[in-house]
């Protein structure tokens, strides 16, 4: 089973780049099993194709405007994934849409497609995420590791178990 978890998100517009924080606090925060790859997607696009294709479970962490309060965190998964893409709440949404459309295409799509999203609070220039947000990062990792629990890979602080 090969899972990815891909941080999306421009880290030079404040909280837009929350997707990438927290992949790079997940990694700093647990060792994961080799099944798991993350990957800091940035603003890639197109560029992405070959690694979502080589994978069987996909979670997107991104910044998603849904009219929420800032911090709000969302997780959308099975269904629910498609009515994402069809209102635009994520800066990255069409980019993403396309890559997935491709793979369909070619029946290399992931079986599983989540997505763990953020609600931003500012997306001006400048670096780091701001206050209210940076303190939800805590909280975004932990959705990504229950999200990873849910798939078989029980992830705890330090590092991982193996199930069985």
């Amino acid at each position: 089973m090969s899972i990815l978890v891909l941080g999306l998100g421009n880290i030079l517009l404040h909280d837009e780049g929350v997707g990438v924080h927290a992949v790079e606090a997940l990694q700093q925060r647990h060792r994961l099993p080799p099944e798991v790859s993350v990957v800091d997607g940035g603003t890639c696009g197109m560029d992405l194709l070959e690694i979502i294709a080589a994978a069987r479970h996909l979670i997107v962490v991104d910044a998603v405007k849904t009219g929420a309060a800032p911090g709000t965190l969302v997780r959308l998964a099975g269904d629910q994934v498609p009515a994402f893409f069809r209102t635009r709440i994520s800066p990255h949404q069409l980019g993403l849409s396309e890559l997935l459309a491709t793979l369909t295409l070619h029946g290399e799509a992931p079986d599983t497609v989540t997505v763990i999203g953020c609600v931003p609070s500012d997306l001006t220039t400048g670096l780091g995420l701001s206050p209210g947000i940076a303190t939800r990062l805590d909280d975004i990792v932990s959705v990504v590791a229950a999200e990873l629990g849910r798939l078989g890979i029980p992830v705890t602080a330090g590092g991982w178990a193996v199930l069985g």
